[in-house]
């Protein structure tokens, strides 16, 4: 395998490294401060991005660094469902059996969420899949909270369908109630650079078995997507420890991607 081959002790672009490995360039940190300010002010905040742009990655360091004495994550990203049965999955994700019928839904997850002293932070993935109706449930749970002090806040985290969606106007008054909105869009070309020069950095292997002008043609075959990144650059690795070569350049690159074929 190519990691004995570079002599590496992980590998580098695995999907799901640990957190520490995330690469916390300038539009990550901005956004990771608006969720930190929601955490504080807010009850609704959005964010937006293509598949495999890093959404899950800042989540995932945002839900590190929420304090566990204060917040309670609940993580539903399971949306493709009805509206009826999302209220039931949310009332599952709290550790309860589902009542009967939508309105005692609604108290079941008001009651389960005012018996703990934690502000429970819900986290809908794939929210650009969800039931319109689910969206109007959402935001009345959030009313309910004004009148019952309900410790409850929500992100809606999904692909950029989800902005076309809000833009009805039967969700201006949900939208009104989102404090931050984070749109994380693809690395540029120094970020592509440095991205593969950090993971590569945490596997204990060299820089320098990427050639600069392999890191940038990598950056262009995957549109600075961190997911396709770690497609190509794998597939590189595997192909080059096959060769017995120890540099990747532009030519094994490009011929790497003539059997890679990306959809």
């Amino acid at each position: 395998m190519f990691l004995n081959h570079f002599k590496m002790s992980a590998h580098p672009f695995h999907e799901h490294p640990p957190v520490n490995w995330i690469l916390k360039h300038e539009p990550f940190t901005q956004a990771l401060a608006r969720l930190h300010y929601f955490a504080l002010q807010g009850t609704f905040a959005l964010m937006i991005g293509q598949t495999g742009v890093g959404k899950s990655s800042l989540l995932r360091v945002f839900m590190q660094d929420l304090s566990k004495n204060r917040y309670r994550p609940l993580y539903v990203h399971f949306t493709d469902i009805n509206a009826h049965a999302f209220l039931r999955l949310i009332v599952n994700q709290l550790g309860e059996a589902p009542r009967r019928g939508k309105e005692r839904l609604f108290l079941q997850i008001i009651e389960r969420i005012k018996k703990t002293d934690l502000t429970t932070l819900m986290i809908i993935d794939e929210a650009h899949l969800i039931d319109p109706e689910a969206l109007t449930d959402l935001r009345l749970l959030v009313s309910s909270a004004m009148e019952t002090t309900l410790p409850l806040k929500i992100i809606l985290c999904g692909q950029d369908p989800l902005a076309h969606l809000l833009a009805r106007t039967a969700y201006t008054d949900l939208v009104h109630r989102i404090c931050v909105q984070c749109h994380l869009y693809p690395l540029t070309k120094d970020q592509s650079v440095a991205y593969i020069d950090s993971r590569m950095h945490w596997a204990e292997a060299s820089e320098k078995i990427f050639e600069p002008e392999a890191k940038t043609i990598i950056h262009d075959y995957a549109s600075g997507i961190p997911r396709q990144i770690n497609n190509i650059a794998t597939a590189c690795l595997i192909n080059a420890a096959t060769k017995n070569l120890k540099k990747i350049d532009e030519p094994l690159v490009t011929e790497t991607m003539s059997e890679f074929h990306l959809p």
